[in-house]
């Protein structure tokens, strides 16, 4: 039972809990996270706090028509719980059931306090733990916990709100502008002009599933995207599970397909003028005869600069061709009453407008993190195997890969930790703590043009010029190095007694 008091400022305060092991976020991250510690750390006490009323992160979050995974599920999926739905791209609603299945069936959901949002989190290494301060959402209560390590599972970006540009003139659209972030059942777009601003995946997952009801959609985009269209039922998954076991298939079908994954982005690096007319081929095959392939699908970068859009079964490209959907490559100079006007002096009429144009990034869900009384400037900090910052002890941070399947470096890294806390326990290690080498070369920690992420880049930790400061983006090398890689590599420095620790290197105040 815990004890609640009133603090200086009238609210309500409830005192500190202990765990093991704190883990911020239920979505397929912390889930996932939750697994690994109940089947490696089964001696270890966890909790895992999340802001919102229920699991499921992302997929709980948005709710827009035709909301989908644009990564196959064999790879999006968990390694330890096989997917076993007939599609490989899987709708939203199928994969906040999988994620809140794997929750319910292990336990884990037993280990969730919800409505808790973690604001501010201190390390002390006298003491060598953590005190984590939540606010209660639902109460207004202060809640504080501490923990031995801390674990953030909470995504990259705001939850709260959406990236929607200052576009002249909107005030005066008679109609209704809405962030696919916020889409609600009230949005009716039936029989209505529908215009989806945007060229990323959110877009193009919106204008074939819009396109079904409304009158008209119309994508209306600044620059093209590299569109790739797959089946969204994997042909060799189905001969498989038809020969073989369940397990034995999926993994197979796991790596084939990561495999393919990663030979199309290293092509990509190497080869970007072969995969560029692939792609367009791709997409010829796909639109009437005499499209306006340059104008619409020919983007200014090379492929894999930003995330390839991946669409089921050619939807969009089904969409254009009967004539339910078309695409405008042009700039915004202004709203009107009726709709939008185009740089080229051409007006788009619409009901609906919807803004699929970001997401604004944040870096551990906004926590502040202090060391020792001194609060760390993640920009100033390295990313230490992608997964923990240089100089802030006993903690890591959950970040999937940007050129592959979230879940395959999210399972990884909750490896490598139960490693890692397996390892300080047979040592009787109480700290651990990567170092930097002051030499190393920085580098940004995403190497991305996407406008979402130069908009935010400087906020996050830099990564290096080398392993193990270097994100390589490749799961094969990630598999060997963090799954069968030394612990004590000469970079993570440990500590046995609490007594003994120094404060971490310094850090911005």
């Amino acid at each position: 039972m815990l004890e609640t008091r009133s603090s200086a400022g009238g609210s309500q305060e409830t005192s500190s809990e202990r765990v093991d092991v704190l883990i911020v976020g239920a979505g397929l991250s912390g889930i996932g996270a939750g697994w690994h510690l109940q089947a490696s750390c089964p001696g270890k006490t966890y909790a895992i706090l999340e802001a919102r009323g229920c699991i499921g992160g992302t997929w709980d979050l948005f709710r827009y028509p035709g909301i989908r995974s644009d990564s196959d599920m064999y790879t999006l999926g968990y390694a330890f719980r096989p997917w076993k739905d007939a599609k490989s791209i899987a709708d939203g609603p199928s994969i906040l059931d999988y994620v809140r299945q794997t929750a319910r069936e292990n336990g884990i959901d037993e280990k969730i306090r919800f409505h808790h949002r973690v604001t501010r989190a201190e390390w002390s290494s006298e003491d060598a733990r953590w005190t984590v301060q939540a606010e209660r959402t639902d109460t207004g209560e202060t809640v504080r916990l501490s923990c031995g390590f801390l674990l953030m599972c909470s995504g990259y970006y705001r939850y709260d709100e959406g990236y929607t540009p200052r576009f002249p003139g909107i005030e005066r659209f008679g109609g209704r502008v809405v962030h696919p972030q916020e889409w609600s059942e009230e949005v009716d777009y039936a029989d209505r002009r529908v215009i989806v601003i945007g060229s990323g995946a959110t877009a193009v997952t919106l204008v074939p599933a819009l396109a079904g009801r409304a009158a008209h959609v119309t994508m209306l985009q600044r620059s093209p995207s590299y569109i790739v269209s797959l089946p969204a039922e994997d042909p060799i998954a189905k001969l498989l599970r038809r020969v073989l076991p369940g397990r034995a298939a999926y993994q197979i079908v796991r790596w084939k397909n990561v495999l393919l994954t990663l030979l199309s982005f290293q092509l990509s690096r190497r080869r970007p003028a072969l995969v560029k007319a692939l792609v367009r081929k791709g997409v010829e095959k796909r639109l009437p005869t005499g499209y306006d392939v340059d104008a619409h699908f020919k983007p200014h970068y090379g492929p894999w600069d930003q995330r390839l859009c991946l669409v089921p079964d050619g939807d969009l490209f089904e969409a254009i061709s009967a004539g339910r959907a078309s695409m405008v490559t042009d700039r915004i100079r202004e709203f009107t009453e009726r709709g939008i006007r185009l740089e080229s002096g051409a007006e788009l009429e619409a009901d609906v407008v919807v803004t699929a144009t970001g997401l604004n990034l944040l870096a551990l869900g906004g926590v502040r993190m202090v060391v020792d009384g001194r609060q760390i400037e993640l920009g100033r900090t390295m990313s230490y195997k992608g997964m923990m910052l240089s100089g802030v002890p006993n903690l890591a941070v959950v970040f999937g890969y940007t050129n592959a399947s979230w879940t395959l470096k999210a399972d990884l890294t909750c490896e490598y930790v139960c490693r890692l806390l397996n390892h300080m326990d047979d040592g009787g290690y109480a700290c651990c703590v990567p170092r930097r080498d002051p030499f190393m070369p920085e580098q940004p920690f995403i190497d991305f043009s996407s406008g979402y992420v130069l908009r935010s880049i400087d906020k996050f930790p830099r990564q290096g010029a080398k392993a193990p400061w270097r994100l390589y983006q490749n799961y094969a090398r990630d598999v060997m190095g963090l799954r069968f890689g030394a612990i004590e590599d000469g970079t993570m420095s440990f500590w046995r007694a609490p007594a003994n620790m120094a404060a971490a290197e310094p850090l911005a105040a």
